[in-house]
């Protein structure tokens, strides 16, 4: 009888123990921040190279969507540049003349200037032939000022040709169908040589080296918790046993919300419950969805 009474003993103590070292304040389920990446233009996807569950870095080159069309709209906007500014004026050509018209004048000039120093020339054939210097410089200026304007008005006339080239090369670039963030690919929504729209989603990728515990207080646990509290997340582990993961309170909700149907409290007689955000550092064994279980 002894011997009855000491095993029932130690199996209530055991039991007792278990139940103390499987206790737990709150529960929830393991989610991450998904980023759900669309096509920024509209084509045929020609190369699409990711498969589901593939780590991807940020700015990694994954395919292409046909861009021939913006190609061919560029290469023309590039000829119609050219043909405008194949009216510019060659200032150098076109003042040319003027300007050996303006050397042969200052000669004459200099030549009189020293005939009358030797009283072989009258003042008025100086004055004249500075006058002709004077008029063939402002012949050079007005000549210069309207090639110069000319100049200017097309190169005017090709800036809205440039800026359409630019939104082309903005276009162009987002043909290429480059990784946001860095993460693993969820879910693949779209295969080469399928149609790609403007918007329509191509992948969902999400960040699993560190996830997020929503988890669920009641009133009573509220005022216990605080933003960058320390907290040990319990998961389920092979043989009925429990692996422990260190978190971090990485948000609180200030509202309260009926119990979700898929989540127990510690006290389930509560109703109303609050919204926990616990980071934790994913060793690759905890899932989306996963469920888990929080000491505080």
């Amino acid at each position: 009888m002894k011997t009855i009474i000491i095993v029932f003993t130690s199996f209530l103590l055991f039991a007792s123990c278990s139940s103390d070292e499987n206790a737990y304040d709150a529960s929830g389920t393991f989610e991450a921040i998904e980023t759900i990446v669309s096509a920024e233009a509209t084509g045929t996807i020609h190369s699409f190279n990711i498969e589901e569950g593939q780590t991807l870095k940020r700015g990694a080159f994954l395919g292409f969507i046909d861009s021939t069309q913006l190609y061919l709209k560029r290469k023309q906007l590039q000829a119609q540049v050219r043909a405008v500014l194949s009216k510019k004026p060659n200032i150098s050509v076109q003042l040319a003349a003027l300007l050996e018209e303006l050397q042969q004048a200052e000669r004459e000039q200099r030549r009189v200037a020293s005939l009358i120093r030797s009283d072989a020339a009258t003042q008025k054939q100086l004055d004249d032939a500075s006058a002709q210097v004077s008029i063939i410089k402002r012949k050079i200026a007005a000549q210069e000022s309207v090639l110069g304007i000319t100049t200017s008005s097309l190169r005017e006339e090709t800036l809205p040709l440039q800026v359409q080239m630019e939104q082309l090369d903005d276009q162009l670039a987002k043909c290429k169908i480059i990784n946001a963030v860095n993460g693993t690919v969820l879910t693949k929504y779209a295969e080469t040589y399928e149609t790609a729209v403007a918007g329509k989603p191509l992948y969902k990728i999400a960040d699993l080296s560190n996830i997020i515990l929503r988890a669920y207080v009641t009133g009573d646990q509220f005022s216990q918790i605080k933003l960058s509290q320390n907290v040990t997340v319990v998961i389920d582990d092979r043989e009925g046993k429990y692996k422990e993961y260190p978190g971090t309170v990485q948000w609180i909700s200030d509202k309260a919300e009926f119990t979700p149907k898929t989540i127990q409290t510690h006290d389930e007689r509560a109703n109303l419950v609050y919204a926990v955000k616990i980071g934790v550092k994913n060793d690759g064994f905890l899932k989306l969805g996963m469920y888990a279980e929080v000491k505080f």
